[in-house]
């Protein structure tokens, strides 16, 4: 979904990830953002309720939580 941590800006209002007024998970930088989507990440409660409302307006609201952009997971084949 996201090349890398360079790449992460906000899918609504496009403020870069680490900029002034950006909000992370309990605070701190090192937790990841604290608002996604299965678009991206969201910069604040502002544009997380913006990208809600727009997403039912156009009847793309996920059925399911989106997976945490900033978790590591490894490659486990099967």
């Amino acid at each position: 979904m996201l090349a890398r941590p360079g790449a992460y800006r906000c899918i609504e209002c496009g403020l870069p990830y680490r900029a002034a007024g950006f909000s992370y998970y309990h605070g701190e930088l090192e937790n990841g953002a604290a608002y996604w989507s299965d678009r991206g990440i969201l910069c604040s409660p502002k544009c997380s309720l913006a990208h809600h409302r727009k997403r039912a307006a156009e009847g793309t609201l996920p059925q399911q939580p989106a997976p945490d952009p900033f978790e590591f997971r490894p490659f486990i084949r099967r």
